[in-house]
């Protein structure tokens, strides 16, 4: 045999039988722990000879191939005048839109079963049921099929035909990869200071199947860090695919210029990059109706040649790359990048398609993702992002439209509209003066008329009416991440409304995210979480889902003290403060550019105080070139604001950003492109609601939840900021900061320490 194919049953039977429409988002099926108890449930109920979660396996040859195909079926049952496979899936359709054809995925997949058995006992004969149960009601459908061994036999050889193309494509890809791999050297003539320790950190973990925290100055090329030795771990089949996962479009580019290096060095590897759908959308609607979309119409029946074509001729499927495959077989290319996501070697995307409950990559089989390593860039994003991501929210006006929308028209779903609507408004009548209503535990008959609205919503949509309402397809959404987000539901969550006028928001919102970051990411085979500014440790290890056997490497900056010039001004930037603070911060940057002309970065805490001061900056400065970060910034926009700081500008240029925005991390202006940065105040999030939940969350657990809500997320944005200015051994520059804070012990103990050799400005 030539190649030797491994596939589990499922997706075999996926790949070859891809049903449906993309644009039936609603007609999601349990999140897998609601599947597990469902099936659990179903199992419990088999008589005492039956059978559950049966391994089976088999070989079947074809054109030089050898398929091992295996997998756990549902139930063995004896009971009955023949044996009968039992494939349990849940759902949540309403069970009369089920019809016994309605998937032909799952049909394949129980014959799969039937026919591994069959050819294991010797018997000619067995029946196939399909048990469909309802998540919310429990209710269950069956339909019932006899098979004879030739059939089923017939069956699955014809399916590993259909897959046999794909299998092939990859197997030989997968040999040329591990070839080029054995001889790929670093792609640099040398390693930096820091960047071999850091690439044996990232193997040593991957080799064992641990954690890592790694923090690695700015500048010392992280990417390629951990990239490379990723990639050689592939290569040692330590694993067989990495995801490079960022928080932003300038990291994500930084990651392909990695790789397209490394191929330009004789690497055979497949990269792809998940673009949002919202960028790459087509019709720039992002409907995917067939009435909206040509691309969305009949995109299963086109996908496979897509795939094939594609991986026969490209390595790096960036945005450009398959926007260009997908105009010309006609498919979706947010859905298309997706498909690709799950044959590619390596996958560079957003933090969300493996953490967030709402669109990860569900496809992924547990023995994949234990031969997967996550490299998480920026690590120090994921904390709020992850907050965000396990956070959920419900406002009363939809379920009032909706009310009156189909009050008439489906009596049902009117009704309990009207129900929902009334909830938001006791609720708001029970605050009374208050602004906000806090429950720990949650609102259990508030699940109770989600769960029951998301049943009529589900029966509308199916009947078409998604093109008629997108406020019902909407708000069927919205209901659908409340319920995914309430199962996850324990004390570290707190369930809160928030009246505004009229209107009632309700949230369940997330406290502390780090148990879902590690639930999220402990099938992977390993996790490396690397940043420049994972200061304190502790935190962000905790914050992360880390703990005390995770692997911790500190990684020294080889840039020197005497690189950076800095400077502290000692004001108040506090709110009540801030008027009388703009003339002192002006005169402080007027002088710094024109003692010391070049290209500049000024930080503000926000878009508010950041105007204030340009108010008076333009004042006096009317001969220095200024731009400003502008709220909602395009791609285009951004690259334009970054393409103004050239390094042979003549004059002075400042650019106005603010703290933990676009420009504030993940941004590369290497030599004199950039000269020198100032920070106003200390980073701080604004004092909030929610921020002071967090305080009070984690306070209530022994921490210091003033330092866990504002002081260590504050100063990350301070330090990622400040770490624009040097990016190599012969960068220079200066920074200002500019808060009396910087003079307390606890925020010069957070600084780096090429930054505590300053000079104080008066």
């Amino acid at each position: 045999m030539e190649h030797v194919i491994k596939i589990p049953v499922r997706m075999l039977a996926e790949y070859v039988f891809k049903t449906g429409s993309i644009e039936s988002g609603f007609k999601t099926a349990s999140s897998f722990s609601e599947g597990s108890r469902i099936h659990r449930e179903v199992q419990n109920t088999y008589q005492e000879m039956d059978q559950s979660e049966v391994f089976l396996k088999t070989e079947i040859e074809f054109d030089n191939l050898l398929f091992i195909i295996e997998g756990r079926c549902d139930g063995l049952l004896f009971s009955g005048e023949k044996t009968t496979i039992d494939e349990i899936k849940s759902t949540s359709l309403p069970l009369e839109s089920i019809e016994e054809n309605s998937n032909p995925a799952h049909w394949a997949q129980a014959e799969c079963y039937g026919y591994m058995f069959l050819k294991e006992h010797q018997n000619e004969e067995i029946d196939i049921q399909l048990t469909y149960v309802h998540k919310t009601s429990g209710d269950k459908k069956f339909f019932k099929r006899s098979f004879t061994k030739e059939e089923l036999e017939n069956s699955v050889k014809g399916m590993v035909a259909d897959f046999a193309p794909y299998a092939r494509l990859q197997a030989e890809h997968g040999l040329k990869r591990d070839q080029s791999i054995k001889k790929l050297k670093f792609p640099f003539p040398r390693y930096r200071h820091g960047q071999r320790q850091l690439a044996g950190a990232v193997y040593k973990t991957i080799e064992e199947g641990r954690t890592l925290f790694a923090n690695a100055p700015t500048g010392i090329g992280k990417t390629i860090s951990t990239v490379f030795p990723s990639v050689k771990a592939i290569g040692e089949e330590q694993i067989k695919k990495l995801f490079y996962l960022t928080a932003k479009t300038t990291t994500r580019q930084t990651a392909e210029e990695a790789f397209s290096l490394m191929i330009k060095k004789g690497l055979e590897i497949r990269t792809v990059t998940i673009t949002a759908k919202d960028k790459v959308c087509f019709t720039g609607e992002g409907k995917c109706s067939k009435e909206h979309c040509e691309f969305a119409d009949g995109y299963y029946d086109r996908i496979n040649g897509a795939v094939l074509d594609i991986l026969r001729n490209e390595a790096i499927l960036d945005r450009c790359c398959i926007e260009k495959y997908a105009k010309k077989h006609r498919v979706c290319p947010f859905e298309f990048s997706l498909d690709l996501a799950y044959a590619a070697d390596a996958v560079i995307c957003d933090y969300n398609y493996i953490f967030d409950p709402k669109v990860s990559l569900k496809r992924l089989f547990d023995e994949q993702k234990k031969k997967t390593v996550l490299l998480v860039d920026e690590a120090h994003n994921l904390v709020d992002r992850g907050r965000d991501m396990f956070t959920a929210a419900l406002e009363k006006s939809p379920f009032l439209q909706l009310k009156r929308e189909f009050k008439e028209k489906n009596h049902s779903l009117g009704h309990i509209s009207k129900r929902l609507n009334d909830y938001f408004i006791q609720l708001r009548k029970q605050a009374g003066f208050s602004k906000t209503i806090e429950c720990v535990e949650p609102l259990e008959e508030l699940n109770q008329l989600i769960a029951e609205f998301m049943e009529h919503a589900e029966k509308e949509l199916l009947r078409g009416s998604a093109g008629e309402s997108d406020l019902l397809l909407e708000t069927f959404f919205v209901a659908q991440n409340w319920q995914r987000i309430s199962s996850l539901y324990d004390e570290r969550f707190i369930v809160y409304a928030l009246i505004e006028k009229n209107d009632v928001r309700i949230k369940q919102f997330c406290l502390d995210p780090s148990h879902l970051i590690k639930q999220a990411g402990k099938s992977f085979k390993s996790r490396i979480f690397f940043s420049a500014t994972l200061n304190p440790m502790g935190y962000y290890r905790d914050m992360l889902g880390g703990d005390s056997e995770d692997y911790v490497s500190l990684i020294p900056s080889p840039f020197s003290s005497e690189q950076t010039d800095v400077k502290i001004q000692s004001l108040s930037t506090r709110y009540k403060d801030r008027t009388r603070s703009i003339k002192p911060i002006v005169k402080t940057m007027s002088d710094l550019v024109h003692n010391y002309p070049g290209n500049y970065l000024f930080f503000f805490p926000s878009y508010q105080y950041l105007n204030m001061v340009l108010e008076e900056w333009s004042i006096s400065n009317e001969d220095i070139c200024t731009i400003v970060q502008g709220t909602g910034m395009n791609e285009e926009e951004r690259a334009a604001f970054l393409e103004s700081f050239t390094a042979d500008n003549q004059g002075s240029l400042v650019g106005f950003a603010v703290l933990g925005g676009v420009f504030s991390e993940g941004i590369d202006l290497k030599g004199d492109r950039l000269n020198g940065v100032v920070v106003v105040g200390v980073g701080l999030p604004q004092i909030g609601f929610e921020r002071d939940l967090i305080s009070k969350h984690f306070a209530a657990i022994g921490k210091n939840g003033y330092d866990y809500a504002y002081v260590f997320p504050g100063m990350n944005k301070v330090l990622q900021a400040g770490g624009r200015l040097i990016r190599s051994e012969d960068d220079t520059g200066r920074i200002v900061l500019i808060d009396d804070r910087y003079l307390h012990n606890k925020y010069q103990a957070l600084l780096p320490d090429a930054w505590k050799k300053f000079t104080l400005l008066y």
